[in-house]
């Protein structure tokens, strides 16, 4: 079996999904972060196609070596194209052999994987509501934005804000209910320390990014003053990056995001590492359908992941959401907290292709906010 053709596709709200054909009819599917540089993604992602062309896909780890290793190495934008391109490489060597992708990487570790729900937006409002609507649907852990832009020393009044959002969450969901709580890296070491004591008595699942990832001491500072767990990594872009926090010890969750670090085995990789050293995982898959059941691939195999990020319904604001570019809408089914281990051959999707082309001809523009501060400075994202 060779590869025959490589696709690439720009679809809304802000997700690249490539597929890739075999010469034998088998095709793979893979997705890419756009974020801020989607053309830029997109044209990297079609200049190495063409490297892939005439190779043998099940090489897996061979084309992997080859397609990061450079003397400029490393960085999103790479990272993000190697994992479409790996993730879809993983669905044809399934469909290949009819098996799901996980029963190359050890087996089932698990009968089901428990997930949460996304809340509230960048600046949330009735967050409580947004929960026992979740609670409602069949989740019972959710995750939401800690505050808007903080300065590097900021008002207490935003500090006691984001205290009485989690409150109105915990009165009205109980205390067996899980949040998080992402500051989203937009939080710097001397407001965040502040936070994250504030937080405290609310027994919280986990903080997320309370500050950014290259600020890795300030996780020690955070960790030394409270006992709530502390998670980071969607920003981290491989397995050697995840070594200094693995080092430090002062997070707890590791959150690689599998369309960025490389694709399904380089997050299985970092998992594995993370085991090692008595961590968590809770993996970041706030995108689209393959990204999703590509990640779900690695957690059926790690034991300790102990809970699995989703986005259903969270992006309908933007036109679409990801069950609608998939015929098997069945494949993501939530209940009493939990999802399903797929079972079905490669990523276990059937993509809507011919809406996947329609939505693709009307291109993607997606960019991050800019945020300022209250003096004019650029606010952390």
């Amino acid at each position: 079996m060779k590869i025959s053709g490589i696709t690439v596709y720009e679809v809304k709200p802000r997700w690249i999904f490539v597929k890739i054909t075999t010469d034998e009819g088998i095709e793979g599917w893979g997705e890419m972060i756009s974020g801020t540089k989607t053309e830029t993604v997109v044209a990297g992602a079609k200049e190495m196609g063409e490297y892939l062309l005439g190779r043998d896909p099940f090489e897996i780890e061979r084309l992997w070596q080859e397609m990061y290793k450079s003397f400029f190495r490393g960085g999103p934008i790479n990272g993000t194209i190697v994992s479409g391109m790996e993730m879809a490489l993983w669905d044809i060597k399934g469909k290949a052999f009819g098996v799901p992708v996980y029963e190359f990487l050890g087996g089932k570790a698990r009968d089901r994987i428990k997930v949460y729900s996304w809340i509230g937006g960048d600046r949330p409002d009735d967050v409580a509501k947004a929960a026992l609507e979740r609670r409602a649907m069949g989740f019972d852990a959710v995750k939401m934005n800690a505050t808007e832009e903080l300065h590097y020393i900021d008002s207490f009044a935003k500090i006691q804000a984001v205290v009485d959002r989690v409150a109105s969450i915990r009165e009205a969901c109980g205390n067996d209910f899980g949040i998080a709580v992402d500051f989203h890296g937009r939080v710097h070491k001397p407001m965040a320390k502040v936070l994250a004591h504030e937080l405290e008595p609310y027994k919280l699942m986990f903080m997320e990014e309370v500050v950014l990832p290259e600020n890795e001491e300030g996780f020690r500072e955070v960790a030394n003053q409270v006992s709530t767990p502390l998670a980071t990594g969607e920003r981290l872009v491989s397995r050697w990056q995840y070594k200094n926090l693995f080092r430090e010890g002062a997070i707890d969750i590791i959150q690689p995001d599998v369309a960025l670090v490389g694709g399904i085995l380089e997050t299985k990789k970092i998992v594995a590492m993370a085991e090692a050293f008595d961590m968590a995982a809770a993996p970041h898959a706030p995108y689209g359908p393959i990204a999703l059941a590509a990640t779900l691939q690695v957690d059926v195999c790690s034991p300790n992941v102990f809970i699995q990020e989703q986005s259903l319904g969270i992006h309908y604001n933007k036109g679409f959401d990801l069950l609608d570019f998939v015929k098997n809408k069945d494949i993501f089914q939530y209940k009493d907290g939990y999802v399903d281990v797929p079972t079905k051959p490669g990523l276990g999707l059937e993509i809507d292709e011919d809406l996947v082309k329609e939505v693709s001809a009307e291109g993607l523009h997606w960019t991050n906010p800019k945020w300022r501060n209250y003096d004019g400075t650029m606010a952390e994202w």
